[in-house]
């Protein structure tokens, strides 16, 4: 018998589709998950009463918490009331922040992107820009979503890499373009997290740390076409390798 491929638990968003409540996780991160860490992926629901975070940890080798269109509650940290259109997903939050934390004591590598990412910075006490682009000296980093998709996760800017971090021992270069489709951005970063790379205006886009492994939050979309991108490439291939160590570990 041939060894099982380490598990990558994926914690979904919790959705309504017409009246039924639906726990969803986009195809991109999915395929990246398979493709690109070479793991099988395992679709985690968000319920209204959270799973246990201690049968999570047992079932799965590593974790990829993804974007989304919600954003976290600025209640998690006592940020000002959301505007009346903000998408938040409670449920999500209810799971993914105390499973971060957990993860991080044990161990379990955990790769972050978009909301993932501000969603790291928040469970270890740093605090977000609801709107980044209302911030004086910060650019707008949103999206156009009238543009064609691959239009949106386009290049938007350069990035650049903070010296001696996870990224930089990766083998990145010292700069390179990214995408951008976010509205909120880091403000306070989180104490124990590592600012790994920032953008032009001085946005904190790459985060790691406050983990016994694995821990990198990076607020672009590195799971869209992968395949084509070798920034991308690399960093997926270390969670993959990261979470392949951490399964024979167990």
């Amino acid at each position: 018998m041939s060894a099982r491929a380490p598990i990558v638990g994926i914690p979904s968003d919790h959705r309504m589709l017409g009246q039924h409540p639906f726990h969803a996780v986009g195809q991109k991160y999915i395929v990246a998950v398979r493709e690109g860490a070479h793991a099988l992926p395992l679709l985690i629901p968000v319920l209204a009463e959270p799973l246990p975070v201690d049968d999570i940890l047992g079932t799965v080798d590593g974790l990829f918490f993804t974007g989304s269109p919600s954003n976290v509650s600025p209640m998690h940290y006592g940020g000002h009331e959301p505007r009346h259109d903000t998408l938040l997903d409670v449920q999500r939050d209810r799971l993914t922040l105390p499973l971060m934390r957990a993860a991080a004591q044990a161990g379990t590598p955990m790769l972050c992107v978009c909301r993932g990412f501000q969603e790291l910075n928040v469970a270890f006490g740093g605090t977000l820009h609801q709107h980044l682009n209302e911030v004086e000296g910060h650019q707008d980093h949103r999206e156009d979503k009238s543009a064609a998709l691959e239009v949106q996760y386009g290049p938007k800017h350069d990035m650049s890499l903070v010296p001696g971090g996870m990224l930089a021992k990766l083998g990145l270069p010292a700069t390179f373009e990214v995408n951008s489709l976010h509205s909120q951005g880091v403000d306070k970063l989180a104490p124990g997290m590592r600012a790994e790379a920032k953008a032009p205006d001085g946005t904190i886009e790459a985060i790691s740390g406050n983990g016994k492994g694995f821990v990198l939050g990076v607020q672009w979309h590195p799971e869209w076409a992968f395949w084509e991108n070798p920034i991308s490439q690399k960093i997926l291939s270390a969670f993959g390798a990261a979470v392949s160590a951490h399964a024979k570990q167990r």
